[in-house]
């Protein structure tokens, strides 16, 4: 058997997290804010939030048909590009967050870090629901809400943040020019 491949990210990277993750961590003080970013953390698990806005636009607009089902096999496949593709790649470790505990419930990931699953999926959905839509600022908020909870909660970095939207955009792209 060979060696599985792990890519290694640049110490500028590294770096680039510590700044964000340092001038971040005032706002980890404000429990409105927890409150607001482990609840969009939360709905991003899985894409819920996407499913059910997906499926709310659906029951307002019965003309869409076949929209529901295929969102859900669009994040279906941006799931397993980034969970068994791309993570598999850099296996990159989850933030540290030493001592300090979580202040709300949240589910520990199991994959690596880079890049983050939530910020792709929340691009994409946003993305796809916001085509035709007039309510397409609001999803675009609530994807920049879901990506960056991500780095508030410490499950992931702020590159994987980044790198995981960049991921959902390129998918995005990919979807539009075939269609």
């Amino acid at each position: 058997m060979s060696e599985p491949i792990n890519i290694s990210l640049p110490s500028a990277v590294d770096d680039f997290d510590l700044a964000v993750d340092t001038g971040w961590e005032f706002l980890r003080s404000s429990e409105q804010l927890n409150r607001l970013f482990y609840t969009a953390s939360a709905a991003g698990d899985f894409s819920i939030i996407w499913h059910m806005l997906n499926l709310a636009r659906r029951i307002q607009s019965p003309e869409r048909r076949g929209s529901v089902l295929e969102l859900a096999l669009l994040l279906g496949a941006e799931s397993v590009l980034v969970n068994q593709g791309i993570k598999k790649l850099f296996r990159r470790n989850r933030p540290d967050i030493g001592s300090q505990t979580h202040p709300h419930k949240l589910r520990k990931p199991q994959t690596s870090s880079f890049p983050s699953g939530h910020a792709s999926s929340a691009v994409l959905a946003a993305s796809v629901l916001s085509e035709g839509s007039k309510a397409a600022p609001l999803y675009k908020i609530l994807a920049a809400l879901v990506a960056t909870s991500r780095i508030h909660v410490r499950a992931h970095h702020a590159s994987d943040v980044i790198a995981g939207a960049a991921v959902g955009f390129l998918f995005t792209k990919i979807i539009r020019s075939v269609k």
